[in-house]
């Protein structure tokens, strides 16, 4: 079991359609206190976004995904000294989060959403995470197939490490994510979870989110509000992290960190 302690992403939505916690941030200041409570929780970094990227999401205009994270971005930066995550497929939208204080650039579409993403994160120097997404928002849960999902998800994501660093993106700044639930079916997500050391074997770091997603109502069929996910929540948080994940993006962050903090004093029982 590797040595590292594994940190805890704070979810920061301000967007008014996110598939769980949609429009409950209506302005800055509740997104900023949000985040702060995160913080008090125990989370290590916040993960700001401004478009939801949820199944059938519809795409939100630059301007408008910047008026929606900078201020937030500013506002967290002015109270708190820890890393900030924008969740952002733009790349203006997140030069314009990191010079407002973003230290990460968490990016779904893996630098392949424009093409001059991977020059402009040589250029911002940050933290880069590449997510594995097969299609996009709108159409990315529509009949996806794979013939090995971990073999596949792995290559894909190592072909576009490789295309970051050849653009002067640094090994050492880039972070690796299995993109559950975007264009996976359940039984994609708990395989990747379960195999998730095939990724992190890979050496680069790995970062997992499957808060609250819909893989968990597919093991229980009640769940069908995202609300009444924690135990899925925690359960696949857990098992990421005895695979090797350094970094879990979650909702529910004080659950999450008691949960790894009792899973720590077992492993050293």
């Amino acid at each position: 079991m590797s040595a590292f302690r594994p940190r805890v992403m704070g979810i920061v939505n301000v967007t008014p359609d996110s598939f769980s916690d949609g429009g409950r941030l209506g302005s800055v200041e509740a997104a900023v206190a949000h985040g702060l409570r995160l913080v008090e929780q125990g989370a290590h970094l916040l993960d700001v976004g401004g478009e939801s990227t949820r199944p059938g999401a519809e795409p939100v205009s630059e301007a408008e995904e910047i008026a929606r994270v900078v201020p937030v971005i500013a506002g967290l930066r002015a109270a708190w000294n820890g890393a900030i995550s924008v969740d952002t497929m733009k790349p203006a939208v997140a030069r314009a989060a990191v010079a407002a204080g973003a230290t990460m650039w968490n990016d779904v579409s893996a630098l392949t959403f424009s093409p001059d993403a991977s020059a402009v994160a040589d250029e911002l120097g940050c933290d880069v995470v590449l997510m594995h997404m097969r299609g996009e928002p709108r159409t990315m849960q529509v009949d996806p197939r794979y013939d090995d999902v971990v073999a596949e998800v792995r290559d894909g994501l190592l072909a576009r490490a490789d295309a970051a660093m050849a653009a002067g993106v640094a090994r050492e700044r880039i972070w690796l994510d299995p993109g559950i639930g975007f264009g996976k079916t359940a039984a994609h997500n708990l395989t990747l979870t379960a195999r998730l050391d095939a990724l992190v074997a890979t050496g680069f770091p790995v970062l997992y989110g499957a808060s609250r997603k819909r893989t968990i109502q597919s093991v229980d069929a009640t769940a069908t509000d995202p609300g009444d996910r924690l135990g899925g929540s925690l359960a696949l948080a857990l098992e990421a992290v005895r695979n090797g994940a350094e970094i879990v993006r979650v909702h529910d962050v004080r659950e999450t960190v008691q949960a790894l903090a009792v899973q720590a004093a077992l492993r050293g029982s």
